[in-house]
């Protein structure tokens, strides 16, 4: 198995096979985003990802979980994704489910029937980077896209029948804009319905343009008091989600909390009202937050 620059993947994902399609990200413009300034993006050889899951049969025969790396797999054609699914469910017989990270732009380009013949060769969730419902954030941030496009691309994997994951960001509008993040947030997630829904807390990275824009004045960061008011504004708004399990258990965060939404909406707000008043004696210590 061979891996070729910075690899991430999500926190459900800590114990299943990392299996690298593609390198880099194809869009690699989002101003918050160093994890692939060093690695212009390209697609994997088939043959070299074949290898590769060939070499993890012998070592690791009793898989059950697979993560398509890197940033936006999910952009390989459906008939390339497909070859390598037919190729990891024959390889490994207690395969239960393989995931990938999908920007809205991949989704949104190809049709149901398409996401729906991968989710039947094994595909079984999409993660997608909301970070924020605000159009106005996306565009400061150069998502790429806007909030009608996350949604219709969620709406999309939904009838596909693929679990969706969707991941907001804290912090990522600054003093200025996060109020405006917070409300629009609620109101994006609410329209999704995912199966689960996590928030990260924003950490500046060196060289990225949004570090720069912080250096310069320009952006303002949040104190993590107001970082935690911030996700109490958009826990508040969720009324609207079926059974959505939910998260902040990121190395990035200050306050993990675990609930499902929305019937633990009120002992979640309940916590981080306790956070509130107790101060920084209750948060992780900001030496150890990380990516």
């Amino acid at each position: 198995m061979r891996y070729h620059g910075m690899v991430i993947r999500p926190p459900s994902e800590a114990n299943s096979y990392i299996l690298q399609v593609t390198y880099g990200c194809s869009h690699n413009r989002c101003t918050f985003c160093g994890t692939y300034l060093d690695k212009p993006f390209q697609a994997r050889k088939t043959s070299e990802v074949l290898d590769d899951i060939r070499t993890a049969q012998t070592m690791m025969p009793g898989v059950r979980r697979v993560f398509l790396a890197d940033g936006d797999a999910l952009v390989l054609s459906t008939r390339r994704l497909a070859q390598i699914l037919d190729t990891l469910r024959d390889g490994f017989s207690q395969l239960e489910r393989v995931g990938i990270y999908a920007s809205a732009q991949n989704l949104l380009a190809k049709s149901v029937d398409e996401l729906a013949i991968v989710r039947e060769k094994g595909l079984g969730i999409v993660y997608l980077g909301l970070e924020s419902g605000s159009d106005d954030v996306l565009a400061r941030v150069e998502k790429g896209v806007g909030s009608a496009e996350m949604i219709a691309a969620i709406r999309k994997a939904k009838q596909a029948g693929l679990l969706v994951s969707v991941i907001g960001i804290l912090g990522i509008g600054g003093m200025e804009l996060s109020e405006e993040h917070a409300q629009q947030t609620g109101r994006v997630v609410n329209a999704m319905d995912p199966d689960y829904f996590s928030m990260l807390t924003l950490m500046l990275v060196p060289g990225t343009p949004l570090y720069n824009q912080w250096q310069a004045g320009s952006f303002h960061l949040l104190k993590p008091s107001a970082m935690l008011m911030e996700l109490h504004r958009v826990i508040s708004q969720l009324d609207d989600l079926t059974q959505c399990v939910f998260r902040t258990n990121h190395a990035s965060n200050y306050l993990p909390l675990r609930g499902t939404l929305s019937q633990d909406k009120e002992y979640l707000l309940s916590v981080l009202d306790g956070a509130l008043t107790q101060g920084a004696t209750v948060l992780r210590p900001e030496a150890w937050r990380g990516l």
